[in-house]
């Protein structure tokens, strides 16, 4: 399914329509790290600097009021996410699988449960040089800069 905007994964368009903003969400979990009643969108809507890559929005996506957004992203074998940078900073935490990120040169294993921050201005990618899906959290500033490319 093809994401319309110029938006990027990192930066959401603001909602205009707040009639749920104030609703409790249950999103029941389904097979194969879906959530009943989340759209499954590709990573970002244009590019050409990454591949392979989906993004559900489960939290922040709906007009919630929370200071950050919840994301859950699933790397198919030999995708990647974009290199770039931007100020705002990331927590991810593994759930699915096994991949890794590339911190600046360095290169960081991620497995089940793993936790890692990636601090403002730092230039990182997520990828999965392996044979099974790569899916993770990402909890990110509601308010939030564009990605600058590397």
């Amino acid at each position: 399914m093809r994401n319309k905007g110029n938006h990027s994964s990192c930066e959401l368009p603001e909602i205009r329509n707040k009639t749920h903003r104030f609703q409790n969400r249950h999103y029941r979990f389904q097979e194969n790290f879906r959530w009943k009643g989340v759209k499954t969108r590709e990573y970002k809507s244009g590019g050409e600097d990454w591949s392979g890559i989906a993004r559900q929005a489960l939290i922040g996506a709906s007009g919630e009021t929370t200071k950050f957004h919840l994301r859950y992203f699933e790397i198919e074998p030999d995708g990647y996410s974009s290199f770039e940078k931007h100020r705002h900073e990331h927590v991810v935490i593994g759930v699915r699988g096994r991949g890794r990120a590339r911190l600046g040169k360095r290169s960081i294993d991620l497995n089940y449960m793993d936790v890692l921050y990636i601090k403002p201005d730092e230039p990182h990618r997520l990828y999965n040089p392996f044979t099974e899906p790569f899916g993770f959290f990402c909890i990110v500033n509601a308010k939030r800069d564009r990605p600058k490319p590397i």
